[in-house]
């Protein structure tokens, strides 16, 4: 099989199970002998923030000295940034390996009419990769939700995580704040610590808490208040939390925010055993990278990348336009059908002399 064959058969997947429910990816699992039951885990969900925020924790764990793997969704270039072990993406070759193990038991499951969705096969995958390489911690990110989402096929994580919660597909996941809560938090289980989003929205943040005391897990949630930002602009921010002094090189407000749950993740962590110095911290935490987060492609003319794609991710790019005044935005905006399009652009069109619209190359 070559690496191009084991994407045609990854994409021939349907994109989405036709049911929502856990049977597809835990019988799967089952035949792959569940390698996610040797791994430890932090467990991220949310509708915004989840890919900086569980980035930002890897970093900080590799520099730490924990063979770390990621597992982030979805992938701007390269399918490969789906999954990666110490900043490095999966080797062509490794993940050909892992699909020829787990095709037999997807077309096994296929001609029982109980074929997985992509997403459950690049759960599969993943899991599958970071056991063989023995991973002393996987930082994995939820795809879509979380009570039923694929990712949360593995045992109490040693933290779940809730980012920012807004309104995102809401087709699937609920119409108001609480509801779309409500499904993020099915990634808490008993025996877990939850970490909380420092600015969670007033609907959501009754509903961790519940969901919290029902299962009889402790709930840590960063104070804002206790970040010293010293200078925030296009390089990033420089702040103090915690007693550890911090440059985030991912621009924008919001990021203190992730950073701040970052940090608290690593917090536990440390309670729970880990060896986890104030230098790694701020060595992984500066040196990430994350693409399509107000990534700067061009600095004359200047041209940013965001991929803001709902009314909150679309509040967080405002606010980070408004701390440069002066900018004369003209703005190429391609949004897919089931988003709120009237509601980002309402946000982000006054802010900008123009506006080009353009259609996404897309089903949706």
């Amino acid at each position: 099989m070559t690496y191009q064959e084991a994407l045609d058969f990854i994409h021939s997947m349907h994109r989405l199970g036709k049911k929502a429910g856990l049977s597809k990816i835990t019988q799967l699992m089952e035949y792959l002998g569940n390698p996610q039951k040797q791994l430890k885990f932090v467990h991220v969900a949310g509708t915004n923030g989840k890919g900086s925020t569980t980035t930002m924790t890897a970093h900080a764990l590799t520099q730490a000295g924990y063979k770390t793997g990621l597992f982030i969704s979805p992938y701007i270039l390269n399918f490969r940034e789906r999954m990666q072990i110490d900043g490095q993406l999966i080797p062509e070759e490794e993940l050909v390996a892992c699909v020829q193990q787990v095709k037999p038991f997807v077309e096994q499951m296929a001609a029982q009419g109980n074929c997985p969705a992509e997403f459950e096969v690049d759960t599969a995958l993943a899991l599958c990769w970071f056991a063989q390489q023995h991973c002393d911690i996987v930082v994995l990110e939820v795809g879509l939700g979380g009570r039923f989402d694929a990712t949360n096929i593995i045992q109490p994580p040693l933290v779940a995580a809730i980012t920012s919660i807004g309104l995102d597909h809401t087709e699937i996941l609920g119409d108001t704040v609480a509801k779309i809560a409500f499904e993020k938090c099915g990634i808490i289980k008993t025996g877990s610590t939850v970490v909380c989003y420092p600015d969670q929205h007033p609907e959501a943040l009754p509903v961790i808490m519940e969901q919290c005391a029902l299962r009889q897990v402790p709930m840590v949630m960063g104070n804002k208040n206790a970040a010293e930002v010293k200078s925030m602009g296009l390089d990033g921010t420089n702040m103090t939390y915690g007693g550890i002094s911090l440059h985030i090189p991912l621009v924008g407000p919001h990021q203190v925010y992730n950073a701040i749950t970052a940090l608290e993740i690593l917090f536990v962590l440390r309670q729970k055993g880990f060896d986890i110095p104030d230098d790694a911290i701020a060595k992984g935490i500066n040196g990430v990278r994350f693409p399509a987060r107000f990534e700067i492609i061009s600095q004359s003319p200047l041209v940013v990348v965001d991929g803001a794609h709902n009314v909150s991710g679309a509040q967080a790019l405002r606010d980070t336009l408004d701390l440069f005044p002066h900018w004369k935005v003209v703005a190429i905006a391609g949004m897919l059908g089931d988003k709120d399009v009237d509601g980002v652009l309402s946000l982000l069109g006054p802010r900008c002399r123009r506006m080009i619209t353009v259609t996404p190359d897309s089903t949706r």
